[in-house]
Protein backbone atom coordinates (compact mmCIF):
# COMPACT_ATOMS: atom_id res chain seq x y z
CA UNK A 1 0.00 0.00 0.00
CA UNK A 2 1.90 3.49 -0.73
CA UNK A 3 0.64 6.03 1.88
CA UNK A 4 1.27 9.72 1.43
CA UNK A 5 1.69 11.95 4.94
CA UNK A 6 1.42 15.86 4.01
CA UNK A 7 3.34 17.73 6.64
CA UNK A 8 6.80 17.62 8.49
CA UNK A 9 6.63 18.16 11.76
CA UNK A 10 6.93 15.93 15.53
CA UNK A 11 2.92 15.32 14.47
CA UNK A 12 3.95 13.77 11.55
CA UNK A 13 6.51 12.41 12.58
CA UNK A 14 4.60 10.56 15.25
CA UNK A 15 2.49 9.72 12.72
CA UNK A 16 4.99 8.13 10.14
CA UNK A 17 5.93 5.75 13.17
CA UNK A 18 2.45 4.70 13.61
CA UNK A 19 2.16 3.82 9.84
CA UNK A 20 4.92 1.94 9.31
CA UNK A 21 4.28 -0.01 13.01
CA UNK A 22 1.47 -1.41 10.72
CA UNK A 23 1.05 -5.34 9.83
CA UNK A 24 0.18 -3.65 6.01
CA UNK A 25 2.89 -3.99 4.02
CA UNK A 26 3.20 -0.59 3.02
CA UNK A 27 5.79 2.65 1.61
CA UNK A 28 5.42 5.90 2.92
CA UNK A 29 6.17 8.87 0.87
CA UNK A 30 5.90 12.28 2.70
CA UNK A 31 5.28 15.79 1.16
CA UNK A 32 6.97 18.42 3.60
CA UNK A 33 7.93 21.77 4.06
CA UNK A 34 11.23 20.60 5.35
CA UNK A 35 13.28 17.53 5.67
CA UNK A 36 12.72 16.20 8.51
CA UNK A 37 15.51 13.38 9.75
CA UNK A 38 13.03 10.76 11.00
CA UNK A 39 10.27 10.96 8.69
CA UNK A 40 12.55 10.63 6.12
CA UNK A 41 14.40 7.85 7.44
CA UNK A 42 11.12 6.25 7.47
CA UNK A 43 10.17 7.04 3.94
CA UNK A 44 10.45 5.71 0.15
CA UNK A 45 10.43 9.03 -1.37
CA UNK A 46 10.42 12.49 0.52
CA UNK A 47 9.12 15.46 -1.32
CA UNK A 48 9.75 19.65 0.15
CA UNK A 49 7.87 21.78 -0.79
CA UNK A 50 4.69 24.61 0.04
CA UNK A 51 2.62 21.84 2.21
CA UNK A 52 -1.03 23.86 1.05
CA UNK A 53 -0.36 23.38 -2.61
CA UNK A 54 -3.12 21.59 -3.56
CA UNK A 55 -2.02 20.87 -6.99
CA UNK A 56 1.35 20.32 -6.35
CA UNK A 57 0.68 17.66 -3.80
CA UNK A 58 -1.75 15.95 -6.03
CA UNK A 59 0.64 15.94 -8.82
CA UNK A 60 2.78 14.28 -6.44
CA UNK A 61 0.07 11.58 -5.26
CA UNK A 62 -1.17 10.34 -8.69
CA UNK A 63 2.94 10.08 -9.92
CA UNK A 64 3.90 7.31 -7.12
CA UNK A 65 0.43 5.88 -7.47
CA UNK A 66 -0.53 6.60 -3.73
CA UNK A 67 -3.71 4.41 -2.24
CA UNK A 68 -3.97 6.61 0.94
CA UNK A 69 -3.13 9.93 2.04
CA UNK A 70 -3.00 11.37 6.06
CA UNK A 71 -3.28 15.40 6.51
CA UNK A 72 -0.89 16.24 9.52
CA UNK A 73 -1.27 20.27 9.91
CA UNK A 74 -4.38 22.81 9.30
CA UNK A 75 -2.97 24.79 6.52
CA UNK A 76 -3.38 22.02 3.60
CA UNK A 77 -6.84 21.64 5.20
CA UNK A 78 -7.48 25.19 4.84
CA UNK A 79 -6.41 25.38 1.28
CA UNK A 80 -8.70 22.24 0.12
CA UNK A 81 -5.74 19.54 -0.74
CA UNK A 82 -8.52 16.67 0.64
CA UNK A 83 -10.94 17.98 -2.14
CA UNK A 84 -8.39 17.80 -5.03
CA UNK A 85 -7.60 14.70 -3.80
CA UNK A 86 -10.67 12.99 -3.59
CA UNK A 87 -11.49 15.03 -6.63
CA UNK A 88 -8.58 11.96 -8.25
CA UNK A 89 -10.06 9.02 -6.12
CA UNK A 90 -7.44 9.40 -3.55
CA UNK A 91 -8.75 8.12 -0.30
CA UNK A 92 -8.12 10.92 2.48
CA UNK A 93 -7.51 10.59 6.36
CA UNK A 94 -8.53 14.62 6.61
CA UNK A 95 -11.86 16.66 6.41
CA UNK A 96 -12.98 18.51 3.16
CA UNK A 97 -12.83 22.29 2.97
CA UNK A 98 -16.22 23.26 4.09
CA UNK A 99 -16.18 20.63 6.97
CA UNK A 100 -12.63 22.06 8.06
CA UNK A 101 -14.06 25.52 8.82
CA UNK A 102 -14.20 23.38 11.74
CA UNK A 103 -10.53 24.65 13.03
CA UNK A 104 -10.59 27.29 10.01
CA UNK A 105 -13.26 29.89 11.06
CA UNK A 106 -14.24 30.26 14.58
CA UNK A 107 -16.80 32.24 14.10
CA UNK A 108 -18.83 29.25 12.12
CA UNK A 109 -18.14 27.32 15.07
CA UNK A 110 -19.48 29.34 17.09
CA UNK A 111 -22.66 29.63 15.09
CA UNK A 112 -22.56 25.78 14.40
CA UNK A 113 -23.18 24.77 18.33
CA UNK A 114 -25.58 27.79 18.74
CA UNK A 115 -27.59 26.24 15.38
CA UNK A 116 -27.58 23.02 16.56
CA UNK A 117 -28.15 23.35 20.90
CA UNK A 118 -24.69 21.71 21.49
CA UNK A 119 -23.33 21.91 24.89
CA UNK A 120 -20.05 24.14 26.26
CA UNK A 121 -21.26 27.41 24.53
CA UNK A 122 -20.09 30.30 25.77
CA UNK A 123 -20.77 34.34 25.32
CA UNK A 124 -19.44 35.28 22.03
CA UNK A 125 -19.69 38.06 19.27
CA UNK A 126 -17.98 38.25 16.35
CA UNK A 127 -16.36 41.51 14.58
CA UNK A 128 -14.72 42.78 11.53
CA UNK A 129 -14.21 46.32 12.46
CA UNK A 130 -14.18 48.14 15.94
CA UNK A 131 -17.59 49.17 16.29
CA UNK A 132 -19.14 47.65 19.29
CA UNK A 133 -16.39 46.70 20.75
CA UNK A 134 -16.23 48.27 23.69
CA UNK A 135 -20.17 48.11 24.78
CA UNK A 136 -19.06 44.07 24.46
CA UNK A 137 -16.40 44.37 26.62
CA UNK A 138 -18.18 46.20 29.52
CA UNK A 139 -21.12 43.65 28.86
CA UNK A 140 -18.51 41.15 29.95
CA UNK A 141 -17.38 42.92 33.03
CA UNK A 142 -14.12 43.21 30.93
CA UNK A 143 -13.30 39.64 31.66
CA UNK A 144 -12.76 38.81 28.12
CA UNK A 145 -10.66 36.28 25.15
CA UNK A 146 -9.75 38.34 21.58
CA UNK A 147 -9.25 35.73 19.03
CA UNK A 148 -8.39 35.97 15.54
CA UNK A 149 -10.76 33.79 13.45
CA UNK A 150 -8.76 31.78 11.32
CA UNK A 151 -5.43 29.99 11.57
CA UNK A 152 -2.77 31.81 13.81
CA UNK A 153 -0.83 28.21 14.80
CA UNK A 154 -1.62 28.25 18.05
CA UNK A 155 -0.96 31.73 18.61
CA UNK A 156 -3.76 34.00 17.34
CA UNK A 157 -5.58 34.00 21.39
CA UNK A 158 -5.19 37.08 23.63
CA UNK A 159 -6.60 37.27 27.46
CA UNK A 160 -7.55 39.99 29.17
CA UNK A 161 -5.15 40.57 32.24
CA UNK A 162 -2.66 38.64 30.83
CA UNK A 163 -1.90 39.53 27.36
CA UNK A 164 -4.28 42.68 27.15
CA UNK A 165 -3.62 44.81 30.34
CA UNK A 166 -6.13 47.71 28.85
CA UNK A 167 -8.94 48.60 26.72
CA UNK A 168 -6.28 50.76 24.58
CA UNK A 169 -4.04 47.15 24.00
CA UNK A 170 -7.34 45.41 22.87
CA UNK A 171 -8.50 47.90 21.04
CA UNK A 172 -4.58 48.38 19.02
CA UNK A 173 -4.64 44.67 18.79
CA UNK A 174 -7.96 44.15 16.92
CA UNK A 175 -7.30 47.32 14.93
CA UNK A 176 -3.96 45.01 13.37
CA UNK A 177 -6.21 42.26 12.84
CA UNK A 178 -8.76 44.28 10.91
CA UNK A 179 -5.75 46.19 9.11
CA UNK A 180 -4.93 42.50 7.81
CA UNK A 181 -8.55 41.87 6.37
CA UNK A 182 -8.75 39.99 9.31
CA UNK A 183 -11.93 39.12 11.37
CA UNK A 184 -12.07 38.29 15.22
CA UNK A 185 -13.90 37.12 18.38
CA UNK A 186 -14.67 38.38 21.45
CA UNK A 187 -15.43 36.11 23.68
CA UNK A 188 -16.01 35.36 27.65
CA UNK A 189 -12.83 34.57 29.41
CA UNK A 190 -13.51 31.18 31.09
CA UNK A 191 -11.41 30.13 34.31
CA UNK A 192 -10.77 26.41 34.94
CA UNK A 193 -8.29 23.93 33.44
CA UNK A 194 -8.10 23.19 30.08
CA UNK A 195 -7.80 19.42 28.08
CA UNK A 196 -7.39 18.23 24.49
CA UNK A 197 -10.33 15.32 23.42
CA UNK A 198 -9.67 13.81 19.86
CA UNK A 199 -11.58 10.96 18.12
CA UNK A 200 -11.01 9.51 15.11
CA UNK A 201 -14.30 10.10 12.75
CA UNK A 202 -15.71 8.12 9.53
CA UNK A 203 -18.71 10.42 9.16
CA UNK A 204 -21.15 8.23 11.01
CA UNK A 205 -19.25 7.11 13.73
CA UNK A 206 -16.71 8.06 16.52
CA UNK A 207 -13.96 6.53 18.56
CA UNK A 208 -12.25 8.37 21.49
CA UNK A 209 -9.33 8.70 22.50
CA UNK A 210 -7.53 9.61 25.96
CA UNK A 211 -7.60 13.03 27.13
CA UNK A 212 -4.63 15.05 27.17
CA UNK A 213 -3.85 18.05 28.86
CA UNK A 214 -1.36 20.51 26.83
CA UNK A 215 0.65 23.46 27.61
CA UNK A 216 0.38 26.23 25.05
CA UNK A 217 2.17 29.22 27.75
CA UNK A 218 5.92 29.18 27.05
CA UNK A 219 7.62 29.37 30.58
CA UNK A 220 7.30 27.16 33.52
CA UNK A 221 3.89 27.62 35.90
CA UNK A 222 2.12 28.12 32.52
CA UNK A 223 3.24 31.98 32.28
CA UNK A 224 4.29 33.99 29.32
CA UNK A 225 3.06 33.95 25.40
CA UNK A 226 1.41 31.34 23.58
CA UNK A 227 2.91 28.81 21.36
CA UNK A 228 2.31 25.65 19.47
CA UNK A 229 2.46 23.74 22.74
CA UNK A 230 4.94 23.23 25.11
CA UNK A 231 4.39 19.94 25.88
CA UNK A 232 1.16 17.46 27.27
CA UNK A 233 0.73 14.39 29.57
CA UNK A 234 -2.13 12.19 30.20
CA UNK A 235 -2.60 9.62 33.15
CA UNK A 236 -3.00 5.81 33.29
CA UNK A 237 -6.51 5.61 34.19
CA UNK A 238 -6.86 7.47 30.33
CA UNK A 239 -7.71 10.33 32.62
CA UNK A 240 -6.08 13.33 33.98
CA UNK A 241 -5.83 14.28 37.52
CA UNK A 242 -8.58 16.55 37.92
CA UNK A 243 -11.34 15.35 35.57
CA UNK A 244 -13.95 13.00 36.44
CA UNK A 245 -15.51 10.45 34.10
CA UNK A 246 -18.50 12.76 33.67
CA UNK A 247 -16.66 15.11 32.57
CA UNK A 248 -14.52 13.06 30.18
CA UNK A 249 -17.79 11.48 28.86
CA UNK A 250 -19.10 15.13 28.49
CA UNK A 251 -16.65 16.16 26.27
CA UNK A 252 -17.10 12.91 24.31
CA UNK A 253 -20.85 13.56 24.03
CA UNK A 254 -19.92 17.38 22.57
CA UNK A 255 -18.08 15.59 19.67
CA UNK A 256 -20.25 12.89 19.06
CA UNK A 257 -22.85 16.13 18.63
CA UNK A 258 -20.15 18.33 16.46
CA UNK A 259 -20.04 15.08 14.23
CA UNK A 260 -23.74 15.13 14.17
CA UNK A 261 -24.40 18.51 12.95
CA UNK A 262 -21.59 19.03 10.49
CA UNK A 263 -22.94 15.88 8.69
CA UNK A 264 -26.97 17.84 8.92
CA UNK A 265 -25.20 21.39 7.99
CA UNK A 266 -23.54 19.69 4.72
CA UNK A 267 -25.16 16.34 3.66
CA UNK A 268 -21.84 14.71 4.68
CA UNK A 269 -19.99 12.78 6.71
CA UNK A 270 -16.91 14.44 8.76
CA UNK A 271 -13.89 11.85 7.54
CA UNK A 272 -10.83 12.18 10.21
CA UNK A 273 -9.70 13.65 13.31
CA UNK A 274 -12.48 15.91 15.17
CA UNK A 275 -10.32 17.80 17.99
CA UNK A 276 -12.11 18.85 21.00
CA UNK A 277 -10.46 21.66 23.18
CA UNK A 278 -12.22 22.04 26.22
CA UNK A 279 -12.39 23.51 29.73
CA UNK A 280 -13.73 22.59 33.26
CA UNK A 281 -15.33 25.24 34.82
CA UNK A 282 -17.19 26.15 38.03
CA UNK A 283 -20.19 25.62 35.56
CA UNK A 284 -19.33 22.66 34.23
CA UNK A 285 -17.58 21.69 30.98
CA UNK A 286 -17.11 24.46 28.49
CA UNK A 287 -15.78 24.45 24.75
CA UNK A 288 -12.63 26.51 23.82
CA UNK A 289 -11.95 25.82 20.37
CA UNK A 290 -11.93 22.86 17.55
CA UNK A 291 -9.45 21.97 15.63
CA UNK A 292 -9.88 19.98 12.80
CA UNK A 293 -6.26 17.55 13.11
CA UNK A 294 -4.39 15.78 15.23
CA UNK A 295 -3.19 18.08 18.24
CA UNK A 296 0.39 18.62 18.12
CA UNK A 297 1.84 17.71 21.04
CA UNK A 298 -1.02 15.57 22.02
CA UNK A 299 -0.67 13.14 19.00
CA UNK A 300 2.42 12.21 20.03
CA UNK A 301 0.99 10.94 24.15
CA UNK A 302 -2.39 9.15 22.04
CA UNK A 303 -0.11 7.45 19.16
CA UNK A 304 2.44 5.86 21.96
CA UNK A 305 -0.27 5.03 23.89
CA UNK A 306 -1.99 3.18 20.63
CA UNK A 307 -2.05 -0.39 20.17
CA UNK A 308 -4.14 -1.17 17.79
CA UNK A 309 -2.90 -1.09 13.80
CA UNK A 310 -3.00 2.68 12.88
CA UNK A 311 -2.95 2.13 9.10
CA UNK A 312 -6.35 -0.59 9.64
CA UNK A 313 -8.06 2.43 11.65
CA UNK A 314 -7.09 4.92 8.94
CA UNK A 315 -9.00 2.77 6.13
CA UNK A 316 -12.00 2.05 8.39
CA UNK A 317 -12.13 5.77 8.44
CA UNK A 318 -12.05 6.21 4.33
CA UNK A 319 -14.65 3.26 4.56
CA UNK A 320 -16.90 4.31 6.88
CA UNK A 321 -16.38 1.25 8.84
CA UNK A 322 -15.25 2.57 12.43
CA UNK A 323 -18.55 0.90 14.11
CA UNK A 324 -16.71 -2.61 13.37
CA UNK A 325 -13.18 -1.74 14.68
CA UNK A 326 -12.06 -2.04 18.38
CA UNK A 327 -9.43 0.55 19.31
CA UNK A 328 -6.92 -0.30 22.10
CA UNK A 329 -4.77 2.11 24.39
CA UNK A 330 -2.14 0.76 26.58
CA UNK A 331 -2.87 1.77 30.19
CA UNK A 332 0.05 3.90 30.55
CA UNK A 333 1.31 7.39 31.32
CA UNK A 334 3.04 9.58 28.94
CA UNK A 335 4.81 12.79 29.69
CA UNK A 336 5.86 14.73 26.21
CA UNK A 337 8.24 17.75 26.24
CA UNK A 338 9.01 20.02 23.80
CA UNK A 339 12.61 21.75 23.30
CA UNK A 340 12.43 25.01 21.32
CA UNK A 341 14.59 27.70 20.35
CA UNK A 342 16.05 30.50 22.63
CA UNK A 343 13.29 33.44 22.18
CA UNK A 344 10.21 31.39 21.02
CA UNK A 345 7.45 32.31 19.64
CA UNK A 346 8.31 35.78 19.56
CA UNK A 347 11.75 36.13 18.44
CA UNK A 348 13.18 32.46 18.01
CA UNK A 349 16.71 31.79 17.39
CA UNK A 350 17.22 30.42 13.64
CA UNK A 351 20.10 28.40 11.46
CA UNK A 352 21.66 27.16 15.02
CA UNK A 353 23.43 23.72 15.31
CA UNK A 354 21.68 21.02 17.53
CA UNK A 355 22.84 17.90 18.70
CA UNK A 356 21.68 14.95 19.87
CA UNK A 357 24.17 12.78 20.25
CA UNK A 358 23.80 12.30 24.38
CA UNK A 359 20.04 11.01 23.63
CA UNK A 360 19.97 7.34 25.09
CA UNK A 361 16.75 6.26 23.73
CA UNK A 362 16.18 7.32 19.96
CA UNK A 363 12.65 6.08 20.03
CA UNK A 364 11.46 8.66 22.30
CA UNK A 365 12.66 11.51 20.54
CA UNK A 366 10.52 13.18 17.82
CA UNK A 367 12.23 15.87 15.26
CA UNK A 368 10.08 18.87 14.37
CA UNK A 369 10.82 22.18 13.06
CA UNK A 370 14.55 21.15 12.22
CA UNK A 371 16.51 20.81 8.98
CA UNK A 372 19.66 18.19 7.99
CA UNK A 373 22.71 19.65 6.45
CA UNK A 374 25.24 17.33 5.77
CA UNK A 375 25.40 15.93 9.25
CA UNK A 376 24.17 18.50 11.17
CA UNK A 377 20.62 19.41 12.73
CA UNK A 378 19.86 23.04 12.69
CA UNK A 379 16.75 24.94 14.27
CA UNK A 380 14.55 26.33 11.86
CA UNK A 381 13.01 28.98 14.42
CA UNK A 382 10.12 26.79 15.70
CA UNK A 383 9.42 23.77 18.01
CA UNK A 384 12.44 21.82 17.66
CA UNK A 385 12.61 18.27 18.98
CA UNK A 386 10.04 16.40 20.73
CA UNK A 387 10.73 13.72 23.55
CA UNK A 388 8.17 11.05 25.31
CA UNK A 389 8.67 9.49 28.55
CA UNK A 390 6.51 6.42 28.72
CA UNK A 391 5.91 4.80 32.47
CA UNK A 392 3.44 3.01 34.60
CA UNK A 393 3.30 6.49 36.78
CA UNK A 394 2.84 9.83 35.92
CA UNK A 395 6.34 10.34 38.01
CA UNK A 396 8.28 7.75 36.56
CA UNK A 397 6.94 9.38 32.82
CA UNK A 398 8.18 12.86 33.46
CA UNK A 399 11.89 11.67 34.56
CA UNK A 400 12.15 9.57 31.65
CA UNK A 401 10.90 12.37 29.71
CA UNK A 402 13.09 15.54 31.53
CA UNK A 403 16.34 12.97 31.65
CA UNK A 404 16.19 12.88 28.14
CA UNK A 405 15.14 16.29 26.71
CA UNK A 406 18.04 17.45 29.34
CA UNK A 407 20.63 15.48 26.79
CA UNK A 408 19.74 17.94 24.05
CA UNK A 409 22.38 20.60 23.50
CA UNK A 410 21.90 24.00 21.59
CA UNK A 411 20.62 27.25 22.12
CA UNK A 412 17.29 25.42 23.13
CA UNK A 413 14.98 25.83 26.43
CA UNK A 414 12.08 23.53 27.25
CA UNK A 415 9.16 23.62 30.29
CA UNK A 416 10.98 21.62 32.95
CA UNK A 417 7.46 21.49 34.82
CA UNK A 418 5.65 19.85 32.78
CA UNK A 419 4.00 16.63 34.03
CA UNK A 420 5.97 17.43 37.60
CA UNK A 421 3.59 16.68 40.28
CA UNK A 422 4.34 19.75 41.89
CA UNK A 423 2.32 21.05 38.49
CA UNK A 424 -0.22 18.18 38.14
CA UNK A 425 -1.27 19.12 42.35
CA UNK A 426 -1.51 22.85 41.40
CA UNK A 427 -4.30 21.50 38.83
CA UNK A 428 -6.25 19.49 41.29
CA UNK A 429 -6.19 22.28 43.62
CA UNK A 430 -7.61 24.51 41.04
CA UNK A 431 -10.45 22.84 40.16
CA UNK A 432 -11.05 21.58 43.73
CA UNK A 433 -11.42 25.43 44.88
CA UNK A 434 -13.77 26.48 41.83
CA UNK A 435 -16.05 23.47 42.69
CA UNK A 436 -16.15 24.37 45.94
CA UNK A 437 -16.63 28.16 45.62
CA UNK A 438 -19.45 27.19 43.05
CA UNK A 439 -21.33 24.85 45.52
Amino acid sequence: MNVLLIGSGAREHSIARAIKKSKINNHLYCFGSNNNPGILKLSKLYKVGKIDDQHAITDFALENSIDLAIVGPESPLAKGVVDELKRVDISVVGPTLKLAQLETSKSFTRELMKKYNIPGQLIFKSFNSLSGIEEFINQLNHKYVVKFDGLMGGKGVKVAGEHLDSLAQTIEYCSNIIENNGKFLIEQKLVGEEFSLMSFSDGTNLIHMPPIQDHKRAFINDRGPNTGGMGSYNDINHSLPFLTQNDIFTAQSINNSIAKSLKQEFGVGYQGIIYGGFMVTADGIKVIEFNARFGDPEVINVLALLQSDFLELCIAITEEKLDEYQVKFSKQATVCKYAVPNGYPENPVKGKTIDISKIKNPDLLYFASVDQESNNLIETGSRALAVIGIADTLVDAENIAQSEIARIDGPLFHRKDIGSAELILKKVENIKKLKEFNN
